[in-house]
């Protein structure tokens, strides 16, 4: 039995949102709703530039942000689940308490942003730029980090559990009472790292560099540390490292352990020690030649 959708459209107008100072076009805003069946789903489609937008609390699931700017917006408490940010730039952006499940961040700018108590959970930020970004409070449990670059990232008591980390630059991050259990840290650059009280237990940091990191109280249990560089590394309050999985990664004199438990030197460690190349994210479509905002917004 086929039934039939009934459609309603209602056009709620447009209006000016964002000017930039000295640029001779506006940033416009049009928005669009259109109510039909509970089975369709809803689409959202946001492009072009809006500078420091106020989109706090609004309802984006499942939108689209494709080679989009926006810089310094506010979208505090925001719901962008199943939502796709991909190639877009969100420099400065307030996202603290937004919840982004399972969205799609594949090559896109946070450098700076404001994720402090966000849900990342599952989303799939492969080759992001996470730079200084504060993620204190965050749920990332299951994110897919492959690539991407949260040097001095803020991460203090943040859920990376069973997070994809491979290859991922995690340099000079804060990152006190996070928790990494389970999660592949593989190949990573940890270097200069506060990671007091941090959670490694069932980690793979096989190849990662932690050198000059502090990891006092930072529990080890059953982490995999083969060929992991401890150079500098302050270890000597670390529970639960054991001696095998010490005598598997490469240490030096400057390595602090805890007692009785002695440093192994490895030959040819500078070789190995290189970060590979972060995988290359997917172009993103090209922005459209106006600078306009614009959302689409069909069913409910």
């Amino acid at each position: 039995m086929i039934r039939r959708l009934t459609k309603t459209r209602i056009a709620l107008g447009a209006a000016v949102v964002a000017l930039m100072a000295g640029s001779a076009s506006a940033a416009e805003y049009q928005l669009q709703y259109g109510y039909q069946d509970r089975d369709v789903a809803r689409m959202v489609s946001l492009g072009g530039s809006c500078n420091r937008c106020e989109l706090s609390g609004r309802d984006l699931t499942g939108a689209a942000f494709h080679g989009a700017s926006f810089t310094n917006a506010t979208l505090v408490g925001t719901d962008l689940r199943g939502a796709e940010l991909m190639g877009s730039n969100f420099s400065g952006s307030d996202f603290s308490r937004a919840d982004l499940d399972g969205a799609t961040l594949v090559g896109a700018n946070f450098t700076g942003a404001n994720f402090n108590r966000a849900s990342l959970s599952g989303v799939d930020a492969a080759g992001a730029t996470l730079v200084r970004a504060q993620f204190n409070n965050a749920d990332l449990s299951g994110a897919e980090l492959v690539g991407a670059n949260l040097n001095g990232a803020v991460m203090g008591g943040a859920d990376l559990s069973s997070a994809e980390l491979t290859a991922v630059t995690l340099a000079n991050v804060s990152a006190r009472g996070a928790d990494f259990a389970g999660a592949d840290i593989s190949m990573s650059n940890l270097s200069n790292g506060d990671f007091r009280s941090a959670d490694f237990s069932g980690a793979t940091l096989n190849g990662s560099r932690l050198t000059g990191g502090n990891f006092a109280g930072a529990d080890f249990e059953g982490a995999e540390m083969n060929r992991t560089d401890i150079r500098g590394a302050d270890l000597s309050s670390a529970r639960n490292l054991e001696q095998e999985q010490v005598s598997r990664a490469c240490g030096d004199d400057n390595t602090r352990l805890p007692r009785g438990l002695t440093p192994r030197v490895c030959r040819g460690i500078a070789g190995v020690r290189v970060t590979p190349r972060p995988p290359v994210p997917p172009a993103p479509p090209v922005p459209p030649r106006q600078r306009n905002f614009v959302v689409a917004s069909s069913g409910r």
